[in-house]
């Protein structure tokens, strides 16, 4: 759990600073920021989503994930939680729950959140968290800057789903195949595509709604790898 930790650490050290900036951080640069950052999200989730080697599984995990969220309410309850954490903090930052929702997502989508906390629940390494960490101080210093408090309220997000993959690897005690690995990380950077279109103003999507994907996926992939391995 020591790149986790690090990580965590770091997201909230990064957003402490990023936050001091904010006062003195004029609209107009605020808004080239989103901008940038909304265009470097879409190449990172095209970047991801390019290794894809079972698109009609990619797709049905989208589709059958976003009905499970709709069901399950995601993208509601996740605003719901972000004006709780609000209210209780008395942070009077209109943007809190996209601040919050913004920094997990980009925090823990990527193939280095995904595989490197399924390294740490092996015991093998914590570099590549450790790395991770690095990246993501910066990048929190400039999502507080402009979202607000919530990207620090990311990094319990972050702590609960990178810590979360770690353990339940540790306790499955055998290692994940990297082909289901493979696609995980395809269906998160479909998802961080989602993302940057919300980043850049283009149409709101609701995004949490299809994060059962990444469960859909790894259980076709599974399937396939058990029942159809020459498919």
């Amino acid at each position: 759990m020591l790149g986790t930790l690090v990580n965590t650490a770091a997201v909230i050290a990064g957003s402490g600073i990023g936050l001091a900036f904010k006062k003195n951080l004029p609209d107009k640069y605020q808004m080239i920021y989103f901008q940038a950052v909304g265009l470097f999200t879409m190449l990172l989730g095209v970047k991801m989503s390019l290794e894809i080697s079972s698109p009609l599984l990619v797709v049905l995990s989208l589709v059958l994930g976003g009905f499970a969220g709709l069901v399950m309410r995601l993208d509601e309850k996740a605003g719901q939680l972000g004006d709780y954490i609000k209210a209780k903090t008395r942070s009077n930052n209109d943007r809190f729950t996209e601040g919050l929702i913004t920094g997990f997502l980009l925090f823990c989508m990527g193939s280095m959140s995904i595989v490197g906390a399924i390294e740490e629940g092996f015991g093998k390494t914590s570099d590549l968290l450790l790395t991770k960490s690095v990246m993501d101080f910066f990048s929190a210093i400039m999502l507080a800057s402009g979202l607000g408090i919530g990207i620090l309220f990311s990094a319990i997000l972050l702590l609960l789903f990178q810590g979360g993959i770690t353990l339940f690897v540790s306790v499955v005690g055998r290692d994940i195949p990297g082909e289901i690995v493979s696609e995980i990380t395809v269906v998160g950077g479909i998802i961080l595509i989602g993302l940057s279109i919300n980043l850049l103003q283009i149409k709101k999507i609701e995004i949490l709604n299809m994060l059962p994907a990444l469960l859909f996926i790894a259980f076709f992939m599974w399937l396939k790898m058990r029942f159809f391995p020459y498919c």
